[in-house]
Order: C-alpha cells, then sequence, then structure tokens
C-alpha cells in the first residue's frame, strides 16, 4: 500500500471523508427519538430502502468470498444472489405487510405477537449467536485479508485493524446515516465492480478468451446432485431456504423495510433491491474468475482464492480509479460492521435489556447495547481460528452455517404467516428441534474424521441437502404439535394471518400496494432470473 501513488492516497481519504460528511449531516438532522434511532422515523422512501438492502448485504463475504468462490470452480456460487432476487419480492409480497400492520421493532417482537414470549427469547438469543458465528467472524476475517493483500501486514494486524478503523465509522445518526451512507456505497461497489470486470477482461483479451482459458464448466452453474458444493438439488430445494431466513427474517435486513412509510415503498424497495441482486454475478463472481483465467495464463499471481478480488485491483486498475475502488472495497468492510452493530443493538436492547429492565433510561438503553457490542466482537475473534474446521472458502463457510440455522426459524414464519393454526406449542417444538439437530451437525462436522455408518454420514452430506432435511423434519412437528395441542388465541392471529379475517382486510387495506409498477417491476425481476438461468449452462 505504500508504493500507492498520491492520487490514490487522495481520493481514498476524499471518499472517507465524504463519507462521514454523509454520516454527519444525517445526525444533525435526527431527531435521535427511539423510532428515529432504530426505524428512521418509518418515512424512508423505497429508491433509500433498495439501495440499503444491496449495501448492507454486499459485505465481507462478498466483497472477498464471492470473488475467491468464482476463482475457485467458476460461476455456481452466483445462485445465491440470484435466488435472492426472488427471495425479496417474497419479502415484499408476503411478509411486509404483516410486519407494517404489527407495528414491531424487531423480528424477535414479530415472533411474540404471533407465538408468545418464548419464541421472541428465541429469536433474539439464536440471532446473537448466529451474528457471531457469521456476519462479525466472517467481516472480520475478510477486512483481515484485505489488509493482509494491500497492506502487506500479518493476518492478526488485519484483524485488529478493521475493527479498530470501524470506530471511526460509528453510526452517527442511527439506521437513517446507514440508509444514507448505503446510498453512497451502492453507487461505488457498482462503479467498482464494473471497473474491475472490464479492465479484467480487456487485460485477458476479451469474453471468447475467458471462455476458452477457465472452460465451459465455468459457465455452467447447474451441478449435478451429486457435486460437492452445489448440487443442483440443493440450489433448488435447500438455498431458497437459507434466503427466506436471511432476506425475511433477519434482523439485520428487515429492519430496512420496517422504515418505510407503507407497504407501497417497502414492496418497491424489495423490487429495486432484487434488480441490484442481479448484479454481483458480474460485479464480484465475474471478476473471481478472470483473476483465474489470468493466473492460468501466467499474468498474475494467486496466493489463494479469496485473494482473487484484491490482487487483481492491485494489478491492473489504472491510478485513481484503484483509490476509488480501495476505498469502497475498505469502506464496505467497515460499514457492514457498522450496519451489523446497529442491527445487533436493537436486538440487545429491544428484545433482552428492555424486557428485563422495562423502567430503564434511554441513557442506560444506548450503554448495554455499547458494552454488549463489544463484547460480540470479543467472541467474533475468538470464533475464527474455528472457521477453517468447516470450509476454507470464506462464502462456502457463511452459507454451511447458515443452513445449520435458517431451516426452523424460515419454518416457523412461513407457517406463521399463512396458516392461522401454527401455536406456540407447535413453533417451539420446531425451534428447539432445530436447534439440537444444528448444534448436533456442527459439533460432528468438527469430528467428521473419526465417525463412521450414519453419523458420518450426517456430518458430511453436504449442507443444501442438509437444510433441506431440516425444514422438513422442523415444517411436520410444527404441523403435528399444533394440530394436537391448543389452538392460538385470536391476538395471536389478528392482522399477523395471511388467512385471518384481520389479514384479509391488512390486504383489501394495502391495495395501492399492487399497482402497475408494483406488478411490472416484479415480473421484470423474475424474467432475469430466468435468463440468466438459461443462459448459463455451460
Amino acid at each position: 500500500m505504500s508504493d500507492l501513488p498520491l492520487i490514490d492516497w487522495l481520493v481514498i481519504i476524499g471518499y472517507f471523508a465524504l463519507t462521514l460528511g454523509v454520516a454527519w449531516w444525517v445526525s444533525r438532522k435526527a431527531s435521535q427519538s427511539s423510532a428515529d434511532y432504530f426505524l428512521a422515523s418509518r418515512d424512508s422512501g423505497w429508491f433509500l430502502i433498495g439501495a440499503s438492502l444491496f449495501a448492507s448485504n454486499i459485505g465481507a463475504e462478498h466483497l472477498v468470498g464471492l470473488a475467491g468462490a468464482g476463482a475457485g470452480s467458476g460461476f455456481a456460487v452466483a445462485h445465491y444472489e440470484i435466488w435472492a432476487s426472488m427471495i425479496l419480492l417474497l419479502l415484499g409480497w408476503l411478509f411486509v405487510p404483516f410486519y407494517l400492520r404489527s407495528g414491531v421493532y424487531t423480528m424477535p417482537e414479530f415472533l411474540e405477537r404471533r407465538y408468545g414470549p418464548s419464541a421472541r427469547w428465541y429469536l433474539a438469543v439464536i440471532s446473537i449467536i448466529a451474528y457471531v458465528l457469521t456476519k462479525i467472524s466472517v467481516t472480520i476475517v475478510a477486512g483481515a485479508l484485505v489488509f493482509e493483500t494491500l497492506f502487506g501486514g500479518g493476518f492478526w494486524v488485519g484483524a485488529i485493524a478493521i475493527v479498530a478503523l470501524t470506530g471511526a465509522y460509528t453510526v452517527l445518526g442511527g439506521l437513517k446515516a446507514v440508509l444514507y451512507t448505503d446510498m453512497l456505497q451502492m453507487f461505488v461497489f457498482i462503479a467498482g465492480g464494473l471497473a474491475v470486470t472490464v479492465v479484467g477482461l480487456n487485460a485477458l483479451g476479451g469474453w471468447d478468451a475467458l471462455r476458452t482459458t477457465v472452460g465451459s464448466e465455468y459457465f455452467n452453474i447447474w451441478k449435478p446432485s451429486n457435486h460437492s458444493s452445489y448440487p443442483w438439488t440443493g440450489i433448488v430445494f435447500g438455498a431458497p431456504l437459507l434466503g427466506i431466513w436471511y432476506w425475511c427474517t433477519d434482523q439485520f435486513i428487515v429492519q430496512r423495510v420496517l422504515s418505510a412509510p407503507d407497504v407501497r415503498n417497502a414492496r418497491l424497495g424489495c423490487i429495486f433491491a432484487g434488480y441490484l441482486k442481479l448484479l454481483p454475478m458480474f460485479l464480484f463472481v465475474l471478476p473471481g474468475v478472470i483473476a483465474a483465467a489470468l493466473a492460468a495464463q501466467g499474468k498474475l499471481t494467486l496466493s489463494r482464492a479469496d485473494a482473487a478480488l484484491p490482487t487483481l485491483m492491485t494489478s491492473l486498475l489504472p491510478d485513481g480509479l484503484r483509490g476509488l475502488v480501495l476505498a469502497g472495497l475498505l469502506a464496505a468492510l467497515m460499514s457492514s460492521l457498522s450496519s451489523m452493530f446497529n442491527s445487533c443493538s436493537t436486538l440487545l436492547t429491544w428484545d433482552i435489556y428492555r424486557k428485563l429492565r422495562p423502567q430503564a433510561s434511554e441513557r442506560q438503553l444506548v450503554w448495554f447495547g455499547q458494552i454488549a457490542t463489544g463484547f460480540l466482537v470479543l467472541c467474533g475473534f475468538a470464533w475464527i481460528p474455528f472457521m477453517k474446521n468447516i470450509s476454507e472458502q470464506l462464502f462456502q463457510y457463511l452459507q454451511a452455517v447458515q443452513a445449520y440455522i435458517a431451516p426452523p426459524i424460515a419454518a416457523v414464519f412461513l407457517l406463521g404467516v399463512m396458516w392461522p393454526r401454527a401455536n406456540t406449542a407447535g413453533a417451539m417444538t420446531a425451534l428447539l428441534t432445530g436447534v439440537v439437530l444444528g448444534a448436533a451437525r456442527l459439533v460432528m462436522e468438527f469430528n467428521k474424521d473419526a465417525l463412521t455408518g450414519p453419523l458420518h454420514t450426517y456430518a458430511t452430506m453436504n449442507f443444501l441437502h442438509f437444510a433441506i432435511a431440516m425444514f422438513v423434519v422442523c415444517t411436520a412437528l410444527l404441523i403435528l404439535v399444533s394440530l394436537a395441542t391448543t389452538p392460538p388465541s385470536r391476538e395471536q392471529i389478528a392482522g399477523l394471518t395471511f388467512n385471518s379475517d384481520a389479514g384479509r382486510a391488512a390486504q383489501v387495506v394495502e391495495a395501492g400496494a399492487h399497482g402497475p409498477s408494483v406488478v411490472l417491476g416484479s415480473l421484470g425481476v423474475v424474467a432475469g432470473v430466468v435468463a440468466i438461468w438459461l443462459l448459463f449452462r455451460g
């Protein structure tokens, strides 16, 4: 990094100054009430929501992990991004009306309305654990890899640096500041990704040269059912389950939708984000494939797959443009942590501390959130050495751990809004069974070499296939136990389920959210997804 020309340094400093300036400007306008701090006053427009959904999601695992997976095995990893576009439509069309009608601040709070306090406690605790096992630790590792590649320092020096620098990128104005800085970063992500792709293809000799160098298998996103990482059966039936958990029930994402003033803006925001999620295949996966091709031609040296994007940027981009892309890369890593800390603080404050201390002052609530978030960062550091036992590729690791968490939560939310008969007993049976099955899989995977027979199969079966089986088991238990026990009260389903009288009324009241722009926009997303599925078949 010391070899960067002055213009790159000036661009990096200028970009950080602009981002911090936007955050400061927004924070000055914020009233700092709870609704303003946690949900941006519930008056965010669709463009702001869609941009934030995209930018908050584009974190460490994308900037480093997607390109690394592309360099290692081709375009198949893009399935997760493509499915995200479809799942965002599910969020907008199915879940949004009930989330906004309930007036909740968090997803655990919604589960409490639908199932009771026990469900709220479960989701709050499991979400925090998931943040440690996935988002916090993955972001720290990716940041360390970027620092190690760009600055030449050691891995742990980079890990500590990324967390320390995040302190300088504090969310000054709560969610509203996050939304505006996310919108700014969206443009940088797109411009930077396009620049890397265009320059890389030019250095390689064009699209035909890319196909010739890496082979048609890299371009075939449909793999056989026995493929170790991307079996088509797991992609079609398992990947959507992970997507439902992440895009439709995770506080980190849904908090942006909850800031909408009405269903129309929330739904249009989901549609806009759906279009944006078609881009990472070309902005991040494609550069990874290009890096692999350049390495095969001897024009580039890759120390490991996950270093594909940073290496490509430092080797090929011209002065000035390199500084802008590097600034966007570093800012994305830190903003991802900041956004995550904001969501963590909301969960910890609203669903745990506030429940235990209902009379706590605003100062006490903020203090508790800060201390607890610091503790979560330390937990993320402690978990990093164990990540390599699950998958050496960052993005694969993230999807694998999510497969052990997502299925029971997806089942409880889906049936919760679609089936009024689902009750507390059924939901808790499904959730607790999911904890046992997921924890057993995680422990066995660490010790898979010592296992034989069915236990070895359980520990080594593809994580997407495991997610499917786990979802089927949890759904069946939820249905059977619900039918065998007392039906939910009227308060637990009024306005919170699709088939209840109040739920149908909510759909009618929000009829304005079914306008031509919403319908045609949704059909356009579906058409884009189908086109990519058909074009990338080898």
